[in-house]
């Protein structure tokens, strides 16, 4: 959007102080000091200045400000909101309003003209204490809206692609389609501009689009994605990071994150997303909304761009529950929907099961709402009393998950990046590199680790359902360090793994909720059980 929340401030003309009409309401007078505040904080936009845009907030948890994204309440909350937003687009002040409550106070209304076209009005209530400068107690920010916000989508159409059929269970629904599925008449992207500059245009559209066309869904446009889909953060280096439509000031969650950021506002109704190491159940967790990640391979992935075959898998974010089953349902076709029951190693007890020690890789807020939210769906008699079991050391999981996936990863995109250096954003660029020293051996004993796994687990699951929080944590801030994103990726990977060491289906439903965010309850059922598990999940609702 048009405002402070989108990146990059382009060439700016001087702030208008000279020509610029005021208008003081009531015929109160103008306070001393009041203008020259007000273009003082318009400048530090221009500027980017966030030393200064921060001082121009009153101190405290009191401060508010407010635009079409949502609420951010006290002084660290807007704070951390400016930081890593990019600057502001340019804008000229053109008109300026101000009414005078009383000395100290006055609410002032300013009209600009943004350089992408359209007016903007910014609402805001000064104030000053005796001996203090003038600072924004609250402010409320009404920009134009663009036709297309770049940091979500890539390109959209009205539709890009219309249904195939006038009926059918997703009739009248739109569909942001992650930029990592071949769409007819437009090339995958993959999150990586000079990638996309590279790739030619395909003629066909991959199946997994072509299942939802069929079912009377048409595609709003093409979503973005984190770089080569290798994060579940949501930021992207290059289009710059997709808004949080549940938490104003945080991150997306990723790598699907752009269709995650279409379907929470309303600007699309599925999110067509990949899931490898978390990447639908994440930006869900964090967005509060439902998503599916598929059991490896039930859903063609045919024209797919890959980051990890041994776990890519297709998957859906949507805001209820009743639209994720129906596009499971129209995408799974001919896969066996397999119930979820037996509990443990195949013994007729509990269908539920935790593993209470996945409760110490997670932050005590989650850990708590997660024990909350069971009890009392146990309590009011939606969800068995699950019976405990160990699934194992999940630092020892993660290990080998990540060992395979970075040696695949590697082997999918190693040769263009080497072709490219400096491309790609430290942290993904990261990522690959580690790809590239993982030799044939540790690539090997990282595999033969991963089926013994594999096998252990499916001992301890059997065919139960396997409950825990879909991520370690809220959303992290937007301003949150690097080695504060990574801990927190470290830590919800190590809930992630478990379905792509499986292979199982799960299912994020928001069903948590804690002080900095939404968080969903993950369901991991058994292999082709895809269905009945959303619809377990949509039972747990009210």
């Amino acid at each position: 959007m048009p405002d402070e929340t989108a990146p990059g401030p382009g060439p700016v003309a001087p702030l208008p102080v000279a020509p610029l009409s005021v208008t003081t309401l009531e015929g109160g007078e103008l306070p001393e000091g009041l203008l020259d505040a007000v273009v003082a904080y318009e400048d530090a936009l221009r500027r980017d200045d966030a030393a200064a845009l921060a001082d121009a907030f009153e101190p405290g948890p009191g401060s508010v400000r407010v635009d079409a994204q949502g609420v951010l309440v006290g002084h660290d909350a807007i704070t951390a909101f400016r930081a890593r937003r990019g600057g502001a687009p340019a804008r000229r002040v053109e008109e300026c309003h101000v009414r005078v409550l009383d000395p100290g106070s006055a609410v002032v209304v300013t009209v600009n003209a943004p350089a992408g076209g359209g007016r903007g009005v910014v609402t805001q209530l000064w104030r000053r204490g005796a001996g203090q400068p003038w600072r924004i107690a609250t402010a409320h920010v009404q920009a134009p809206r663009p036709a297309v916000d770049t940091r979500v989508w890539r390109v959209v159409g009205g539709p890009l692609v219309p249904a195939r059929a006038s009926s059918g269970p997703l009739a009248g629904r739109t569909v942001a389609v992650k930029d990592l599925f071949a769409v007819a008449g437009h090339a995958i992207g993959a999150g990586v501009p000079a990638w996309l500059a590279e790739q030619p245009v395909e003629t066909r559209s991959a199946p997994a689009v072509e299942l939802l066309l069929a079912a009377g869904a048409s595609v709003a446009g093409l979503a973005q994605t984190d770089e080569f889909a290798y994060s579940v953060a949501g930021r992207n280096g290059s289009w710059g990071t997709p808004p949080n439509g549940a938490v104003p000031g945080a991150l997306p969650g990723g790598s699907s994150s752009g269709p995650a950021s279409a379907v929470a506002p309303g600007q699309a109704d599925v999110g067509l997303g990949t899931d490898t190491g978390g990447s639908v159940r994440v930006p869900a967790s964090y967005q509060g909304l439902w998503g599916l990640r598929t059991t490896h391979g039930a859903v063609p992935r045919e024209g797919l761009l890959p980051l990890a075959p041994s776990f890519d898998t297709v998957g859906w974010l949507t805001r209820d529950a009743a639209t994720l089953r129906a596009a499971a349902e129209v995408s799974l076709g001919a896969a066996p929907a397999v119930p979820t029951g037996r509990g443990p190693s195949g013994s007729s007890g509990p269908s539920v099961v935790v593993d209470p020690r996945v409760l110490a890789a997670v932050e005590p807020d989650v850990a708590a709402a997660f024990t909350e939210v069971v009890d009392a769906l146990v309590g009011d008699g939606r969800l068995p009393g699950p019976a405990a079991v160990e699934v194992g050391d999940l630092g020892v999981l993660l290990e080998l998950f990540r060992v395979v996936q970075a040696a695949e990863a590697w082997r999918s995109h190693g040769r263009w990046i080497e072709a490219h250096p400096g491309v790609l954003s430290p942290d993904v660029a990261a990522r690959f590199a580690v790809g590239a020293g993982v030799d044939a051996e540790q690539e090997q004993e990282a595999r033969v680790g991963l089926a013994e796994a594999r096998r252990a687990l499916d001992a301890v699951l059997g065919d139960a359902v396997l409950l825990l929080p879909s991520a370690s944590s809220a959303a992290p801030r937007l301003d949150a360090s690097p080695e504060e994103v990574d801990r927190v990726r470290g830590a919800t990977l190590r809930l992630t793994c478990l379905a792509g060491i499986t292979g199982r289906p799960a299912v994020s439903a928001p069903l948590l909720r804690v002080a900095g965010g939404p968080v969903g309850l993950c369901l991991v059922g058994p292999r082709g059980s895809d269905l009945a598990l959303v619809d377990l999940a949509a039972s747990l609702v009210g």
